[in-house]
């Protein structure tokens, strides 16, 4: 873990985004400072949440509770015992959490939507809502990329739905579709 935090504050500090309820919606732009932190033991809820809204990231879908995901073993895998000891995550704060990306290696007895290999872990993100659209997926993705290179990683796995704004941005860095399961798109990161 020790590794992890001076990876990430080595290649990022703080950085200003817009705050989506500026001067408690007075319609005054404010600005705030996102703090990128390892994720910890303690995050284990909030890492929950953010699997929610990751599986459930349409406006206009579906959503579930937590408690509904955590019964859903296809899901609540992505989370349960959190950290494991190769587990690796980032959470952005600005104050409190606002976003997190993680990594998990399964097995092919109980694979992630997004299994490539028992080599290669599986990458999950998820953004607060009224968060979205500030480009803090990109500085978690960042940093999470960062990490798991230098922590000697060969390459990383996700699942994503081809209409998911979340491509683009895996795409852009450089992760690329190998396969599909269902509606979803297997993409894979070489690092």
């Amino acid at each position: 873990m020790h590794h992890v935090s001076q990876c990430i504050a080595t290649h990022y500090g703080q950085e200003s985004v817009e705050d989506p309820l500026p001067d408690g919606g007075s319609g005054n732009i404010s600005r705030v400072y996102v703090v990128l932190r390892p994720a910890v033991p303690a995050d284990a809820a909030f890492l929950t949440e953010m699997l929610v809204e990751a599986a459930f990231w349409r406006a206009d879908g579906p959503h579930r509770s937590v408690d509904d995901v955590s019964r859903q073993p296809e899901l609540a895998h992505y989370v349960a015992g959190w950290p494991r000891p190769t587990d690796l995550g980032v959470v952005a704060e600005v104050g409190h959490p606002v976003g997190t990306a993680w990594l998990r290696l399964f097995t092919a007895s109980d694979p992630g939507y997004g299994f490539v290999n028992v080599a290669t872990p599986e990458v999950s993100m998820g953004v607060v809502r009224e968060w979205r659209g500030r480009g803090i997926g990109a500085r978690l993705l960042d940093a999470l990329v960062t990490a798991a290179r230098e922590a000697d990683l060969t390459a990383l796995s996700l699942s994503v739905e081809p209409d998911n704004y979340a491509r683009r941005l895996y795409e852009r860095v450089g992760f690329r579709q190998v396969g599909q399961v269902g509606g979803s798109l297997t993409m894979l990161l070489g690092l």
